[in-house]
């Protein structure tokens, strides 16, 4: 089979296609001919080698993707040749609060991704998709959907009502500004294109500021919140936005730290934390009780992702390069 592996040095230039042996399912095991992989900014990271320096290699990268189950191992119940299915990003987090244990088995490293013609999982470590999605639009679950899906649902507990904030245009994003929407949520968006915020607001979004404009964008969003400030903020921004979020959010406020899009580090004031009683809470994309939960309310409200671009798999490595110049409204596929 062929994949796409990093190959001898990190580096976008040392991502090559190579043929593997195809896998085959052991006890417990499900073999999955994948359809589509989705790209997110930790595989981008991963490529180059910034997200973990001393990740083996070679690796397969890409966390997300969706296809069809080709073999079935013995003891496994729940599967069938023919099924649709979407690895879970975290191999070993079935349910209940994170561990070490269980954020050790994640796709697209440590372990092996989805940018394989072929992949072979654990029978539980794959859920079967909405039935109403594509299996391109599938793809674009596992981690994307769910970081937003966790954010809101499972640490966020939004209200009908609530004034849920989301950074930028990119695929974590736009879930949650479509599960805010869902949920009954008044939901503010950033971004420095007034053409991309012309495009959220077709999606739902009550307000919008373009932050070039608004530097100071987090009071402008505390005043459209309503002057006591916004409910719940999507991080998605990192150490260089964090400080505006903190004037954006209320008194008793929840701020799901998620990505790292304009850094990692930077001097922080933490009193307002501290002296307004702020929850700061760190999101790795979620667990698989919380995915087919989501499935479940993503074929329920008839949701189906905003995707920016579809590549062919022959030509993954432009996917990452339109990822890295930031080119992209909601989330980049891979068809194969």
């Amino acid at each position: 089979m062929r994949v796409w592996e990093i190959h001898g040095e990190f580096g976008l230039e040392n991502l090559k296609l190579v043929e593997r042996e195809k896998p085959r399912a052991g006890h417990g095991q499900i073999v999955i001919k994948v359809k589509a992989a989705s790209l997110n900014y930790r595989d981008l990271l991963m490529v180059r080698g910034h997200y973990n320096p001393r990740q083996p290699l070679p690796l397969i990268p890409c966390s997300d993707g969706a296809g069809e189950v080709v073999e079935v191992g013995d003891g496994v119940a729940g599967w069938e040749v023919g099924d649709r299915a979407a690895p879970i990003f975290s191999q070993t987090w079935q349910s209940g609060e994170a561990s070490r244990a269980k954020l050790r088995g994640t796709l697209g490293g440590p372990i092996d991704g989805m940018l394989a013609e072929y992949v072979c999982v654990s029978a539980d470590g794959a859920v079967k998709p909405p039935n109403n999605l594509s299996d391109v639009q599938a793809a674009t679950l596992p981690c994307a959907a769910l970081t937003a899906w966790s954010a809101l649902v499972e640490q966020g507990n939004v209200n009908p009502g609530d004034a849920v904030l989301v950074q930028g245009t990119g695929g974590v994003s736009m879930f949650a500004l479509q599960f805010g929407v869902m949920l009954g949520a008044r939901v503010i968006a950033t971004s420095s294109s007034d053409e991309k915020l012309e495009r959220v607001k077709q999606l739902g979004a009550t307000h919008t500021i373009n932050y070039k404009d608004e530097p100071n964008w987090g009071k402008v969003a505390r005043k459209l919140a309503g002057g006591d400030g916004v409910d719940h903020i999507v991080e998605v921004g990192g150490a260089n936005t964090l400080e505006q979020s903190l004037k954006a959010i209320r008194p008793g406020g929840h701020i799901s730290m998620i990505g790292v899009l304009s850094g990692t580090r930077q001097k922080l004031d933490i009193i307002p934390i501290l002296m307004q009683n702020i929850r700061v809470q760190g999101i790795l994309v979620g667990h698989r009780e919380g995915f087919i939960a989501m499935n479940r309310a993503i074929e329920a409200n008839g949701i189906t992702p905003v995707i920016s671009d579809t590549f062919a798999f022959d030509d993954a490595p432009e996917a990452f390069e339109l990822m890295a110049n930031a080119g992209h409204f909601g989330k980049i596929v891979v068809e194969f």
